[in-house]
């Protein structure tokens, strides 16, 4: 197995450096999601169950209704859960005993073993119940969250009946499984992160062409023409999304950018692209199960220009520097709020008009974990952003600076995100970061 991963790797990097169009068939997709997701269940969850004092993790989905959570342990092949599926991990830490139950029709992937005998239990909780008493956990983790979504997948339905079959060993307490269901989904592992710059890679790659006069013809083209052509781009490439791009435009003129009404789409929804814009997109990607979340700028160029304005640089460089700013202050069990205040406090010291909107992302866009700020909570986020910072999580940087343009007589907002990896000390973008603005008409 080891080394089929290591050529399905290999391939993969081959194709990131040749030909970004190309990525692995689905069959070697599916075989690097598989491998990835055993060694997560069986290296990872175990820690993360004794990190967590959670002694039995049970996760219950219906066909189509399925938990945010079962979506990220169920394998390639499959795309739902199958009638009800309920999984149950156990892991005794004194004894080091793991089991990985499946109490459903069929074992679900490599890993985890079918656990139901229809013939002894035609009742699918009696089944449950009887692995909770033999097993004899303490706290039973289930899947409600008050502050996190993806770990609120248990519906009211199964809660109830789960609850009322399974009668708990003594001492036994169903507890909330919240925490140990965002570290599942933030964990990232050195196997994930070498395919994680891939994802990061082809992203990058594919807005290059976007922002390029192969796609790009000023006084024709339109914002929504652009938009199009990065969703079919990504058809075409056999890729997935998990959010639709956005392009909008900042010019010399007497509009003032709001940067809120993007979010609402309220601006003017198709201009034409002009020599002299600075375009803006927001554009991510879905592969291997990872997610992808990315925002760049690029200036069209006049005639006779060769380069973008010194004044635009030099805004890209302040929203640079509000980057470094927030990452700095990245510190292990320092809660997003706190990474908030103490990032708007230095980016205000620094006369740099800041707003800072950045969350985790992995197995979702908008994944769980520390919440460090969202558009219209600068002030901090209840809940999600009293949850403190892990090692080895992954972070969109999103953010944007308001600097006066003079020579526009108006603030222009410079939108950055990029993707990186916080390994407990330090922080790094996963594949770099835009430091230069894309130019549209250099050949």
């Amino acid at each position: 197995m080891k080394n089929k991963i290591t050529f399905l790797l290999i391939c993969l990097i081959a194709f990131a450096n040749t030909s970004f169009s190309q990525v692995l068939n689905l069959k070697n997709q599916a075989e690097i999601i598989d491998e990835v997701l055993d060694d997560r269940i069986n290296h990872l969850l175990p820690s993360l169950m004794e990190k967590h004092k959670i002694d039995m993790w049970i996760i219950v989905s219906r066909e189509y209704n399925e938990d945010p959570i079962i979506k990220t342990l169920l394998p390639a092949t499959w795309l739902s859960a199958r009638r009800r599926t309920i999984i149950a991990f156990y892991y005794n830490p004194q004894t080091k005993l793991y089991k990985k139950l499946a109490v459903a029709r069929y074992k679900v992937g490599n890993t985890i073993e079918a656990a139901w005998d229809q013939a002894k239990f035609p009742n699918q909780w009696d089944q449950l119940n009887q692995i909770v008493n033999t097993l004899q956990p303490t706290r039973i983790g289930l899947n409600y969250s008050t502050d996190f979504a993806h770990a609120d997948g248990l519906d009211l339905t199964d809660y109830q009946e789960l609850t009322k079959a399974v009668k708990l060993p003594k001492g036994a307490a169903f507890v909330s499984a919240s925490n140990l269901g965002v570290s599942w989904l933030e964990t990232r592992t050195p196997r994930e992160m070498e395919f994680y710059t891939q994802v990061n890679s082809i992203t990058h790659k594919i807005i290059e062409e976007g922002f390029s006069s192969k796609v790009i013809t000023p006084g024709v083209t339109t914002t929504d023409d652009l938009v199009w052509w990065f969703r079919q781009k990504l058809n075409n490439m056999g890729l997935d999304t998990w959010f639709h791009p956005s392009v909008d435009v900042q010019r010399n003129d007497s509009v003032n950018f709001d940067h809120l009404k993007t979010f609402s789409r309220e601006l003017d929804n198709n201009p034409t692209i002009q020599a002299g814009d600075l375009l803006h997109v927001d554009f991510g990607i879905k592969y291997l199960r990872l997610n992808s979340d990315i925002q760049e700028h690029a200036y069209v160029l006049k005639p006779n220009e060769t380069d973008a304005p010194a004044y635009l640089k030099e805004g890209l460089k302040t929203a640079n520097r509000l980057q470094d700013i927030l990452t700095n202050n990245f510190k292990e069990n320092r809660t997003g709020n706190e990474i908030l205040k103490a990032s708007l406090d230095q980016a205000k010291a620094e006369n740099i008009v800041a707003s800072i909107y950045t969350h985790p992302i992995g197995y979702y866009g908008h994944a769980s974990g520390p919440t460090i700020g969202m558009w219209d909570m600068q002030n901090g986020v209840p809940g999600s952003g009293d949850y403190p910072m892990y090692k080895n999580t992954c972070y969109s940087i999103e953010l944007n600076a308001s600097v006066f343009i003079k020579e526009w007589n108006k603030n222009v907002r410079f939108m950055l995100e990029q993707n990186g990896h916080f390994d407990g000390k330090n922080f790094y973008y996963i594949d770099g970061r835009q430091t230069n603005l894309h130019l549209v008409g250099r050949h």
